[in-house]
């Protein structure tokens, strides 16, 4: 996968490219780079924002700058760019992320999220230059970094040689192998600790039975909801 995220502030990917999926991933030809507006403003003085028509507080970033970014990297006008891979504008107005989502992105050879800070984009932006708007949840955080994060994580760990087993992405929380339910509880060692025994069933070695076990467990926590 060709992963492009832009942001203001590229330093903060750094730490996220030395985790090991990501790190293993990347190692098996995937890439992951950054863009940073501020290299490519038409403006003076590396502005890439303004105050946003009709008042209010906060700045927005401004469509022409974004244009000048998209359209330096790839050599394209951003118009046409969604055509040619998924471009992913962060928002909390956008559609939630989840495994269903996750999963489709996860089969996009090329994906470029962009990142907003301050008031957001202008909404031309979100219009003309992205083909995806999404959230990962309803409330507002400073910036789209996070958020970018939580995105690539949650699609790059679905890529073949991402984690140390590849059964490891296929049953938990969300999967089809769950039929979209929360992952079963888990224990390990020690089998009994300060009188919180492990359930029996999952020491017996009956793989029949655990598996009907973990299925209802998951079918609970489903009926609980998320609060539970």
């Amino acid at each position: 996968m060709n992963l492009d995220i832009v942001t203001l502030f590229p330093e903060a990917f750094a730490w996220f490219r030395t985790q090991r999926h990501v790190a293993n991933v990347l190692a098996a030809g995937s890439t992951l780079t950054t863009i940073n507006p501020r290299d490519h403003t038409p403006l003076s003085g590396g502005q890439v924002d303004d105050a946003p028509f009709g008042g209010g507080a906060g700045m927005v970033l401004r469509v022409d700058v974004i244009d000048a970014a998209l359209r330096a990297h790839y050599e394209l006008d951003p118009v046409t760019l969604r055509e040619q891979r998924r471009v992913v504008l962060l928002s909390p107005a956008g559609r939630l992320l989840d495994d269903a989502l996750v999963t489709e992105l996860a089969g996009a050879p090329a994906i470029t999220v962009l990142c907003g800070r301050y008031e957001g984009f202008d909404e031309r932006i979100a219009e003309h230059f992205a083909g995806d708007v999404i959230s990962i949840g309803r409330y507002v955080l400073a910036g789209g970094e996070l958020p970018a994060m939580v995105l690539a994580d949650a699609v790059l760990r679905k890529l073949p040689g991402a984690l140390g087993h590849e059964e490891s992405a296929v049953e938990e929380s969300f999967s089809d192998a769950l039929e979209g339910m929360p992952e079963y509880p888990q224990y390990t060692r020690p089998a009994e600790y300060r009188g919180w025994p492990v359930p029996e069933v999952l020491l017996g070695g009956h793989h029949e039975q655990i598996r009907r076990w973990r299925l209802e467990r998951a079918r609970e926590r489903h009926a609980r909801g998320p609060s539970a």
